[in-house]
């Protein structure tokens, strides 16, 4: 386990960990909230300030076993593959055409070159 010994800087992964573990926990109830990503993202900042919530987040029954696959390079499953890609493209595509204003041009093109970049790297991803 590689837990920084900065209080400090072991801290601030703490507290962006519980944040991102919240966010990841209310995902598993709210639709269109990907709760794997998320928990990655707080399996990373567990990882280096606390060894308890990290076995805690790659320990569960949810979603543990796709954090614990990711973190040790086996990839995604397919099938989360095209949901991912799917979903993040339903989301994108509402908010191009329903949600960003016409007069921001730039917003809405950074946001399809955001998930195009975001499906280049799930592309990308050893599949299991």
């Amino acid at each position: 386990m590689n837990i920084n010994n900065n209080s400090v800087i072991r801290y601030f992964w703490l507290v962006l960990g519980i944040l991102l573990s919240t966010i990841g926990l209310i995902g598993i109830i709210v639709p269109g909230l990907p709760t794997t990503p998320i928990m990655i993202l707080a399996a990373a900042c567990f990882f280096r300030s606390s060894e308890r919530l990290y076995n805690w987040v790659i320990e569960n029954k949810y979603y543990g076993h796709h954090v614990k696959n990711f973190r040790e390079g086996r990839g995604m499953p397919k099938k989360a593959k095209f949901m991912a890609i799917g979903t993040m493209w339903v989301f994108v595509s509402i908010s191009v055409l329903f949600g960003i204003p016409d007069h921001m041009l730039m917003i809405k093109v950074i946001t399809i070159l955001g998930a195009a970049t975001g499906t280049g790297y799930v592309i990308s991803l050893r599949t299991m």
